[in-house]
C-alpha cells in the first residue's frame, strides 16, 4: 500500500490521514491489526527448506568420491558393498542434517535474545517494544544512541544528527530537520526530513511516524546480496591447514599406489582400498561438529548474561590477546555523584550547575543527574529563570552550554572540559590556582569539569564566546567491586587490558590503577599525542600502554586497527554511539545490554551485566570452546592416521590388505561419526585462564597437537601391524580380518576416552576423568554396539566371521594398548612440564 509513496513530499496533515494515525499514535488493538496485515518489521531471510538442508549434506567432495566408489564396486560387482556404502553416506547425511537443524534452531532462538527495542507511542503513552513489532502508522521516539529500524518521517527533531554510513559510506553525521520541505523528485540523501532504517542517532532527540518497515525500506531496496560473515581467524587456520593436510595424503597415496602397482596387486582393489582409505583419512564430520561446538557453547554463554549475535565470534573469544575495554559502565559503576569541588564562586558555580543542565524528569546525562543531586534547590532555579537556547554537547570541543535569562539579561553557562574553558575564558589570572586544584581532584580518581558564564552577544560559535571560570566540579564514579579480580585474571592468562576513555588523563590512571590495569613504568597516552604518531610508532607505544584518555571515536578505532594489523586480536567493550566504530573495526565487539542501540547493532556479542568480569568471564568460556575444538581435531586426525599407518604399512611390507575397504568405511561411522559429536559438551579440562593466548593457526595445529597426533596414529598404527602379521601364522585370513577391524574400533574408542583430557593423565584425576564429558561414555557403548551388529548379526555385508569369546581378548587387549599409550604419552608431557 505504501512502498511508492514519497512520504518526504507530503505535509504531516496528509501523512496523518493516509497512515490512519495521530501523534498519540496507534492504539495496542490496530497496531495488532497491522502486524498481521503487514507482517513482522523484519528484512526477510530466506529460510532453506528442509530438503533444501537434507540435500546439501551430499554438497561434498568426499561424497563425490564415496560415491565414485560405490560406482567402482557396481563395475567390480560388488553389488553388497555398493549398498553398505550407499547406506553409510546416508546415515552420514541424516546424522548432519539433525545437526545442522538442531543449530539453526538455536541461532534462532539466541538471535531473538539479542533484538532491539524501540519506543513507541501506544494508546498515548511511551511503551518499549521489539523492534520487530513496528508498524506503519506508529510514531516513534529516539534519541541519541539509537537505531532508525523503520523509514520514518519526521514529526519534531531537536539538533537531531544521524550517521548514515551504512546506507552511503559518507562518516560525517547527517543533520536532520523536521520542518525541512523536500521535493518530490529529491535523491534519498538530500531528504533531510526523512530517517532511514538501518542508520542511528547521533546527536539530538527527535518523533516520527512510521512510513515503511521490513522490506520495504530503502535499506532493503540497496540489500540485494546480503553481506557475508567476515572469516575468523579459525576458518582461516582450518582453511590453511586442509589444502596442506590434502596436498599431504594425495602425495602419500600416490607412493602407495605406486608401491602396490610394482608388487602386482589388483588394480581394482588397489583402486579401491585407497579411495576408502581417503574418505578414512579426511575427517568429513569436522565442520558440523565445529558448528555444533559453537552453538553449545553461544547456548552456555547466553546462561552467563553474555548474548551472542554472531557465532564465529565464540571461537574468536578464546583467542583474544587484547581487551579495550570503555571505562564507564564497564569498569565503573557509571553512576556518578560529585564527590569534591574547589569554587571561586560557590552561588554562581551552584548557578550554572543547575541550568546548564539538559536534565528532563529524571532522564539525563549521569553527569546532569549527579548536578542535579548536587544542588538543592536546583528544581526551583529553573524555574526561576527563563531558558533561551541550548547547545548539546560537542565531543569534539568537549562542552555544551545553555542561554538563560540571569537578572534580566542573556546569560551564557558554560561546563566541559577545562582545557576546553579556558580557551575561551577571561579570568587568566584564576588559571594557576585552578589548575593546582584540577590536579589535586584528578589525582583522587574524579572526573573533574569546570563550569562557567559570561553574557550572550547572540553568537553561536564556541570560539566567540567570552566567559568566567567560577569553579570545578570532580565527580566519583566508582570500580566496580569484581573488576579488579576480573583484570588480574586476564593478566594471567596472556591477555592485555587497557582502557580507552574520554576523560581527563590523571582521572583515568587513578581509576586503571585502582583496578590494576594501569601499574608502575605503563605509559598513558592522550588523543592529542596519538595524532602526532604514525601507526608504526604508536604500535610500538602501545606495547607499553595500558590506558589512553581524552581519545575520540575515531582514535578508538585506529588503535583497535593498528593492534590487528600486527597479529593481535582484539575484544573491545562500549556502549556509547562514540564506541560504534570501534565495536565495528574489532574482532570482536562487545555492546552492554544497557547500552545505545547503535552500539548493539554492530556488535557481536551483547552482555547483559555491564561488567568487565563478564568479558573475562566469556574469554574463559570461550578457551574452553576452543579446547574442545582442539580435541575433535586431536581425536579425527589420529584416529585416521592410525588406519592409514596401518594400511600403508601392509602395502610396504608386501602384506595382505589387514582391513577390506567396506570395514574402512563402517570404521568411520562407528567411531568418528558417534564419538565426534559429544566432544561439544566436554567440561574445563584444567584452568584455561592460566595458559597464554595463542595464534589461531597455532591454537589447533601448533608442534604438540600435531606431536599428539603423530605419537598415537604411528605407533597404534605400527602396533596394528605387528598384530595382523603375527594373527595370519595362527587364523584363516577372514578371522585374521575380523579381529584386526574390531580392534581398530576399540582402539579408536579407547582414544575418544582419552581425548576428553588433552594433558591429564586419566588415572591423575579419576573423578574429572568421568566426569569432564560423561556423554563420551554413551558414544563408547553405541560404538561397541554397531560393532557387535557387523560382527554377529550383518557379517556377509563386512565380511567378517564370528569369533569366539577367547579371540576377544586380542580386541580388549588392544583397546589397553591404545588407552596406556595416550597415558604414557600424557604422563611424560606432565613430568617434562615440571621443569619448565
Amino acid at each position: 500500500m505504501f512502498k511508492n509513496l514519497k512520504t518526504h513530499a507530503i505535509n504531516l496533515n496528509e501523512i496523518f490521514n493516509l497512515y490512519k494515525t495521530s501523534a498519540d499514535g496507534l492504539s495496542q488493538k490496530e497496531a495488532d491489526n497491522r502486524l498481521k496485515i503487514y507482517g513482522e518489521n523484519t528484512l526477510k531471510e530466506k529460510e532453506e527448506s528442509k530438503f533444501i538442508i537434507f540435500f546439501r549434506q551430499f554438497n561434498s567432495i568426499l561424497i563425490y568420491v564415496l560415491l565414485a566408489a560405490s560406482l567402482f564396486s557396481i563395475l567390480t560387482y560388488k553389488y553388497v558393498e555398493f549398498l553398505v556404502i550407499i547406506f553409510i553416506i546416508l546415515v552420514n547425511s541424516i546424522i548432519g542434517f539433525i545437526q545442522e537443524v538442531k543449530a539453526l534452531s538455536s541461532i534462532k532462538a539466541l538471535k531473538k535474545l539479542t533484538k532491539s527495542k524501540t519506543k513507541v507511542l501506544r494508546d498515548g503513552q511511551v511503551v518499549q517494544i521489539s523492534s520487530d513489532l513496528i508498524v506503519p502508522g506508529d510514531i516513534v521516539i529516539f534519541s541519541e544512541g539509537d537505531v532508525v529500524v523503520a523509514d520514518i518521517r519526521l514529526i519534531e527533531s531537536s539538533s537531531l544528527m544521524l550517521d548514515e554510513s551504512t546506507l552511503t559510506g559518507e562518516s560525517m553525521p547527517v543533520i536532520k530537520d523536521h520542518a525541512a520541505e523536500i521535493p518530490e523528485n529529491a535523491l534519498p540523501y538530500e531528504l533531510r526530513n526523512t530517517l532511514f532504517s538501518g542508520t542511528a542517532v547521533v546527536k539530538g532527540r527527535g518523533l516520527g511516524v512510521v512510513t515503511k518497515t521490513a522490506d520495504y525500506t530503502y535499506l532493503a531496496s540497496i540489500a540485494e546480496e546480503k553481506e557475508k560473515s567476515p572469516k575468523t581467524p579459525f576458518t582461516e587456520a582450518i582453511a590453511s591447514f586442509s589444502k596442506k593436510y590434502i596436498f599431504l595424503l594425495v602425495f602419500l597415496f600416490s607412493i602407495i599406489a605406486f608401491v602396490g602397482i610394482l608388487q602386482n596387486r589388483h588394480l581394482f582393489d588397489l583402486v579401491y582400498i585407497l579411495i576408502a582409505e581417503l574418505v578414512s583419512a579426511v575427517p568429513e564430520g569436522l565442520p558440523i561438529v565445529i558448528t555444533t561446538v559453537l552453538v553449545v557453547g553461544a547456548i552456555s554463554l547466553s546462561k552467563k548474561k553474555t548474548l551472542v549475535r554472531y557465532l564465529p565470534s565464540v571461537e574468536t573469544l578464546g583467542s583474544a590477546t587484547v581487551i579495550a575495554s570503555d571505562k564507564t559502565g564497564t569498569i565503573t559503576e557509571g553512576k556518578l555523584e560529585v564527590k569534591d569541588f574547589y569554587a571561586i564562586d560557590l552561588k554562581k558555580l551552584r548557578l550554572v550547575a543547575a541550568l546548564c543542565n539538559e536534565i528532563d524528569n529524571d532522564i539525563g546525562d549521569p553527569l546532569d543527574i549527579a548536578l542535579r543531586n548536587w544542588v538543592d534547590d536546583h528544581n526551583s532555579l529553573r524555574e526561576k529563570h527563563v531558558h533561551i537556547n541550548t547547545f548539546s554537547f560537542d565531543i569534539h570541543l568537549r562542552a555544551m552550554a545553555t542561554v538563560y535569562e540571569v537578572d534580566s539579561k542573556k546569560e551564557i553557562l558554560v561546563k566541559g572540559a577545562f582545557e576546553s574553558l579556558k580557551e575561551i575564558a577571561s579570568n587568566k589570572q584564576d588559571f594557576e590556582i585552578l589548575e593546582k586544584h584540577l590536579m589535586t581532584l584528578s589525582q583522587e580518581g574524579l572526573r573533574t569539569i569546570a563550569l562557567g558564564y559570561g553574557e550572550y552577544n547572540n553568537e553561536k560559535e564556541f570560539k566567540s564566546w567570552k566567559i568566567k571560570i567560577v569553579g570545578l566540579v570532580g565527580f566519583l564514579d566508582p570500580p566496580k567491586k569484581e573488576v579488579k579480580e576480573a583484570v588480574l585474571e586476564a593478566k594471567r592468562a596472556g591477555i592485555k587490558v587497557i582502557m580507552l576513555t574520554g576523560d581527563f588523563p590523571l582521572t583515568a590512571k587513578a581509576i586503571a590503577k585502582d583496578v590494576a590495569i594501569f601499574k608502575e613504568g605503563d605509559e598513558l597516552l592522550t588523543g592529542d599525542e596519538l595524532e602526532q604518531m604514525d601507526d608504526k610508532t604508536l604500535y610500538e607505544r602501545l606495547k607499553n600502554t595500558s590506558v589512553l584518555a581524552r581519545i575520540l571515536p575515531e582514535h578508538k578505532s585506529r588503535i583497535v586497527r593498528v593492534m590487528q594489523e600486527n597479529d593481535e586480536i582484539v575484544a573491545v567493550s562500549g556502549d556509547g554511539v562514540n564506541d560504534v566504530p570501534a565495536l565495528r573495526t574489532a574482532d570482536l565487539g562487545i555492546a552492554m545490554g544497557s547500552g545505545s542501540e547503535a552500539a548493539k547493532s554492530v556488535s557481536k556479542m551483547i552482555i547483559i551485566d555491564n561488567n568487565l568480569k563478564v568479558i573475562v568471564g566469556a574469554i574463559k568460556n570461550g578457551r574452553v570452546i576452543v579446547g574442545n575444538i582442539r580435541k575433535v581435531i586431536y581425536y579425527l586426525l589420529s584416529s585416521s592416521l592410525l588406519e592409514i599407518t596401518l594400511i600403508s604399512g601392509a602395502i610396504f611390507a608386501n602384506l595382505p590388505l589387514p582391513i577390506s575397504a567396506i570395514q574402512i568405511l563402517w570404521l568411520n561411522l562407528v567411531t568418528g561419526g558417534m564419538q565426534d559429536k559429544t566432544f561439544p559438551f566436554a567440561k574445563e579440562e584444567e584452568n584455561v585462564m592460566l595458559n597464554k593466548p595463542k595464534k589461531p593457526k597455532k591454537e589447533f595445529f601448533d608442534l604438540q597437537q600435531v606431536s599428539n597426533i603423530l605419537f598415537f596414529g604411528l605407533f597404534s598404527g605400527l602396533f596394528m601391524l605387528l598384530l595382523f602379521n603375527h594373527l595370519r601364522l595362527y587364523y584363516d585370513h577372514s578371522v585374521t580380518l575380523t579381529i584386526i577391524f574390531t580392534c581398530v574400533v576399540l582402539m579408536q574408542l579407547a582414544n575418544g576416552i582419552q581425548a576428553q583430557k588433552e594433558n591429564e593423565p586419566f588415572f591423575k584425576n579419576i573423578k574429572r576423568s568421568f566426569t569432564i564429558n560423561p556423554y563420551i561414555f554413551l558414544g563408547v557403548g553405541a560404538g561397541f554396539l554397531m560393532q557387535l551388529f557387523a560382527i554377529y548379526i550383518a557379517e556377509d555385508l563386512f565380511l567378517t566371521e564370528h569369533i569366539s569369546f577367547q579371540l576377544w581378548l586380542y580386541p580388549l587387549a588392544m583397546f589397553f594398548v591404545a588407552f596406556f599409550l595416550v597415558e604414557l604419552r600424557k604422563c611424560i608431557y606432565c613430568f617434562f612440564r615440571r621443569f619448565k
